[in-house]
Formats: C-alpha cells, structure tokens, sequence
C-alpha cells in the first residue's frame, strides 16, 4: 500500500500564499524550501515565536558555515521577508549583525563574434534557435523558453517579453536572420500542437488568474511556447498532463557542449550569450540606454560592467534598426545552408 506524503499544514499555507500572488513554481519551490531549512536550523520552532535575530543567525550560517554565494543568501533572505510579511503578517524590522556573503566583482564571460560563430555552428534544432535568441535579442535564459507565440510580432520585428526579471515586461529586438528558420520552426510546432489536442492534452499553461477569466484560452495557439518541451509532462500544481516548456538544463547541457566542440577555453554558458549580445552592441556604437532598455537592468550601472570588458564606455550613438544589423553581421557567417539543415533536424 503506498505511503502518503505528509504535508505541512504551515508550508501549505505558505504555498496558498505565494500562489494567491502568481509566483512561478521555482519561487515557489526555492521559498518553501528556504523556509524549511530556516525551521529546522532552530530546532523546528514556529517562525511566528522568532524574529530579526533568528533570521540573522540563520544568514550568518548561510555565508560562514555554508559558504554560499551573496544570490543565494539573499534569495534566502527575500524568502523569509515573504513569509513575516505576507504570511505571518509581522514585517522584519532591520536584521542587524548578520554576516552578509560577499559578492566577488568578476567581469562578465564574453565571446568574441568568432567564438559565438562556432559555438552557434555546433547547435542544432531547438537549441541552436534558443541560443540564437538568446544572443540576437539579448534575452535571458527563462525568458527565452517561456516565450509564447503571441509574443513574437514578425511585422514589427520585436519580442515582447512577458514577466521578466522584476515581473517587468520590455519589448525587444526580433532580428531579420531569425525569420524565415523562426517560421519554419512554428510549423512543426503547431503540427505538434494539433495532434496534442486532438489526444486530449493541448491545454497550455496558464497563470491561473488568465485561465479562469478565459476559459477557452489555454487552448488557443497563441498561447503555447514557442520551445515546448518533446515529452508531456504532469502539472505539479493542477495534476493535469500538459506539455511544459523546453527544460533549461537541456539548453544549458546543449551549449555547455557545444563551447567544448568548438573549442572555446572560457567558462561560457547561455548567459555568456547575453553578455555578447550586450558588448557586440557597444563595440558598434550603441548607446548603452539603449542597450539598457534591451536587456531589461532596472539600473543602468549593471549594464556599464559592458563598458569596463570594453575598456571604456563607447560614446558613440546607434539607433535600433542599426543596433540589430550589427548584431546579424556578427553572426552573418551562419549561412543559409546551416539554417536548412539545423531546421531539419528539428522538424
């Protein structure tokens, strides 16, 4: 007879509380789990019998006896902060004596055009038109494989980029290279979405607050991702078997690969993509408010770190469309041979 799992009627409320407010369900997962291990660090109290002092033991522990990194210390701390505001209704005043990790400066991973180019060259399918996206529109990792089809707009040539970082949305860069293999890569998309709904199972995932006011809405083709996932998978909210977007760490393993393949001796990763996008752009001549905008930093000294991989900030102004022509010449050596077959291989 199969054991029940035992839940939390506490970490259950916590879940209510982060849902009621639309989290995603790795907030969510990160949260509660933060929680747990805020609990059981002081011998399973109650958080409510705690307060400023026990959370800043509990970072000191975090930075001293596990050495984590300054994000993750402070992912912990933005958890706890959710649970006394929102669920105990008893705001933290100021933590005072905790021992902060320190969040070393370190230049961001940059690849030359060349290496960009090789890297691209050793992706295929799915993942080579990720991380051209990645790289041609600047987007991060999640907002790339959380893109629906609605979101890209051919005739305007933008992306609109739904609840990034912040939960702020930006328009972004759609660059003409990526056209025709984007369009070739919805039709095989949408032959999957066809068949999936007719087995049943072509309900897209919403957030609940949009399928309840429309109901009819997460059938709509519009509405799925423009990378889904190859496999169905169970919804861990709903239970309803549903196809997911395309697994991160299938992308991340894909281009942590592909930097081997093509000999590329830097620690890059999808990010790294990123950061090319962002410099290749003020080596030609962009204005970083501009690039600001591109890449969504709510506070334009994180997109000078770019001017200091430079060596200076370029003073230099682009407009838009200029911005995005330099961005396709820098990957202009994939040519349409490549595109071709990289297409077949996905369809």
């Amino acid at each position: 007879m199969e054991k029940r799992r035992r839940t939390s009627p506490f970490l259950d409320r916590v879940r209510n509380a982060i849902r009621v407010r639309h989290y995603s369900v790795r907030t969510e997962q990160a949260y509660v789990g933060w929680i747990k291990r805020f609990i059981l660090f002081h011998g399973k109290r109650h958080p409510s019998e705690m307060g400023e002092t026990e959370v800043a033991a509990f970072l000191t522990h975090l930075a001293v006896g596990c050495h984590v990194a300054a994000n993750t210390q402070n992912q912990a701390l933005n958890a706890l902060v959710f649970l006394y505001r929102q669920v105990l209704g008893k705001p933290l005043g100021d933590i005072v004596g905790a021992t902060r990790a320190r969040k070393p400066k370190k230049l961001p991973v940059v690849l030359s055009r060349s290496e960009v180019t090789r890297l691209l060259r050793n992706l295929d399918g799915a993942h080579w038109l990720a991380a051209c996206l990645l790289y041609g529109s600047g987007l991060r990792l999640m907002e790339c494989l959380c893109l629906r089809v609605r979101d890209l707009d051919f005739e305007r040539k933008l992306i609109l980029v739904r609840g990034g970082k912040g939960s702020k949305d930006r328009i972004v860069t759609f660059p003409d290279w990526l056209m025709v293999p984007m369009r070739r890569h919805l039709e095989a998309v949408r032959n999957q979405y066809e068949k999936d709904l007719r087995d049943g199972v072509g309900k897209a995932n919403l957030p609940e607050r949009l399928a309840k006011r429309y109901p009819n809405a997460p059938l709509d083709w519009g509405c799925w991702y423009v990378f889904p996932a190859p496999r169905r998978s169970v919804d861990p909210r709903s239970g309803l078997a549903r196809r997911h977007h395309l697994d991160a760490t299938a992308l991340q393993r894909a281009v942590k690969l592909a930097v081997r393949k093509a000999g590329i001796h830097k620690p890059a990763s999808c990010h790294s993509l990123r950061h090319a996008f962002a410099t290749h752009l003020l080596e030609q001549g962009a204005d970083i408010r501009s690039v600001q905008e591109q890449l969504g930093h709510s506070d334009i000294s994180t997109t000078q770190i770019y001017t200091h991989v430079l060596g200076g900030a370029n003073g230099a102004v682009a407009s838009s469309r200029h911005c995005e022509r330099s961005v396709a010449i820098s990957v202009g050596c994939c040519t349409h041979t490549e595109i071709a077959s990289s297409l077949r291989s996905s369809q």
